[in-house]
């Protein structure tokens, strides 16, 4: 049997990140002990997907941020002649990170194995400067997010933007971060960041959820396997808690909440659901929420000056079902919807016979912006069907609304009248001869007359809101659509007006205007063929 000399084993080591991590790297755990750092089953997860972006949305102290610095100090001793950077919101954390970097290199066993790992050069407060046997060298920079140009000059291996989310200029700087992001196979950017209202980093995690983003996401929630480690006391502590409250017995699957059972169901342990419980006694439901998400949608949820309740909006994620898939309607769809399917047009329910359905309408120019937008729910308030497109011309919108409309079961349509509204309106009327459309009650020079479709106005527009608030928080009507969700937790009441006005003119509120038309459809209760 060949022996492998410690030559060998160091070479060997020397090629895996994780092996490198945990047999030089020490962290201080909890006790304020210094420990070798054994990455949890989280961590890991994120070192086998790591891509050349990455993008992390994570409960608090789930130690992402740990493994991202062990990363970079394993990238820096290995490889000469490359450059990292790190970047946080504040001076303060700036430097926290960069001692726990330093100490990590401190570390090392620099004299079990002499000329393994390089040797500092340089050390200052934001820079750290390592140099090989064989005189090269490699380059860690930490920086604050005050400046737009971050990294501008330099080519970096690995970028780590810390808390993304709390910077004043996130988008901004994330380009001028790329930019300099080195142009080989292994340089990355990785990003991790708890949550912090609808800005910029939750249109990131929104898009690379759906897969619309170079950013491969990473979710960790608050009952993920590691929180059992690294909270060992709050846990012990919490079931002490819920013992002495109850007689000493511990909480059993039979005391769940409805939704405790969902949590229990997706993963959840009863103990961490009495840790829940425990640390809610000094945290209202949204606030826990965003500092402990279950989902990462929860952790977007604020409580400033939003339309819907976002804890209900947040809790019907739960109870979405999966639109159908193409070979389910392929055989079922009249084919010229062929091409829309579940890409514009996602179908939750094929039409009953018998069965009323009722539409919402929004209307765009189909010029890129704003998206036209259809929204089906049969008479007893389930969605069936959701269509958006923002590049679909008015034209051709008519001919998808009157194919929808006639294959659910010739749908009462309440189209909004305003700006493009009104040719869809005629369009459908004249022709393609839609008799079942929205009729309003106008005046006009004190003479009441009826008008086809919803005129939106300032003053019914908040009856338009509230009554699909009302339907929906009262669990009248049961939503289907992703996307649908996401627009309700960005919609907003700012000095009387309401719409999605957080995080720039990317944010839509179609859907929700066409859900909120479906349901005045439903109230009218009228059908006129």
């Amino acid at each position: 049997m060949v022996k492998i000399t410690t030559k060998q084993k160091l070479e060997t080591i020397k090629q895996n990140p994780k092996l490198w991590i945990e047999n030089f790297v020490k962290v201080v755990n909890p006790e304020g002990e210094l420990v070798p750092f054994k990455l949890h089953e989280q961590q890991e997860e994120l070192l086998t997907g790591l891509t050349k972006f990455t993008i992390i949305s994570k409960a608090r102290q789930l130690g992402m941020t740990l493994f991202s610095l062990a990363y970079c100090i394993y990238q820096a001793c290995t490889k000469p002649n490359t450059n990292y950077l790190i970047v946080s919101y504040k001076k303060e954390s700036s430097s926290a990170l960069f001692e726990r970097l330093k100490l990590m290199y401190e570390n090392l066993p620099h004299e079990k194995y002499p000329n393994f790992f390089p040797t500092i050069k340089r050390d200052n407060r934001d820079e750290l400067v390592l140099e090989f046997s064989n005189g090269q060298r490699s380059r860690i920079v930490c920086t604050v997010a005050g400046n737009k140009d971050v990294g501008r000059g330099n080519t970096f291996e690995y970028i780590l933007l810390s808390e993304l989310a709390f910077y004043d200029n996130q988008e901004k700087l994330l380009l001028s971060a790329e930019q300099s992001l080195a142009k080989n196979e292994n340089s990355k950017v990785v990003i991790e960041s708890t949550s912090n209202g609808m800005n910029y980093f939750y249109k990131m995690v929104s898009s690379a959820s759906k897969g619309n983003s170079k950013y491969k996401l990473f979710f960790f929630n608050w009952y993920s396997s590691a929180y059992m480690k690294l909270n060992k006391h709050d846990y012990d502590e919490s079931e002490r808690w819920f013992k002495a409250d109850n007689k000493g017995v511990r909480l059993s699957e039979q005391d769940l909440e409805e939704d405790e059972k969902i949590l229990y169901d997706n993963g959840a342990t009863l103990k961490q659901i009495m840790w829940k419980r425990w640390k809610r006694l000094d945290m209202s439901e949204s606030e826990f929420n965003q500092e402990y998400p279950a989902t990462w949608q929860e952790s977007f949820i604020s409580s400033g000056n939003n339309v819907f309740d976002n804890v209900k909006v947040i809790k019907q994620y739960e109870f979405i079902i999966d639109p159908l898939s193409k070979d389910e309607l392929i055989d079922e769809l009249p084919k010229e919807l062929h091409r829309y399917i579940n890409k514009q047009l996602y179908i939750y329910h094929f039409p009953k016979r018998g069965k009323k359905y009722y539409a919402g309408i929004d209307v765009a120019s189909g010029s890129g912006g704003d998206f036209s937008t259809i929204s089906i729910f049969d008479a007893d308030g389930e969605q069936s069907c959701s269509f958006y497109n923002n590049k679909i011309a008015v034209y051709e919108f008519a001919d998808v609304l009157d194919i929808i409309g006639h294959y659910y079961n010739y749908a009462f349509l309440t189209i909004e009248r305003n700006n493009v509204g009104r040719p869809l309106i005629e369009r459908m009327r004249k022709e393609k001869r839609y008799m079942n459309m929205y009729r309003q009650k106008i005046f006009d020079q004190g003479k009441g007359r009826l008008q086809l479709g919803w005129m939106t106005s300032a003053v019914n527009k908040g009856i338009l809101i509230t009554d699909f608030k009302e339907q929906f928080e009262k669990g009248l009507i049961n939503i289907n659509c992703k996307e649908t969700l996401e627009q309700m937790q960005i919609f907003i009441e700012d000095k009387g007006k309401m719409g999605n006005k957080r995080g720039g003119d990317e944010n839509h509120d179609d859907l929700v205007i066409a859900k909120s038309l479906a349901v005045q459809g439903m109230k009218a209760n009228r059908w006129y063929v």
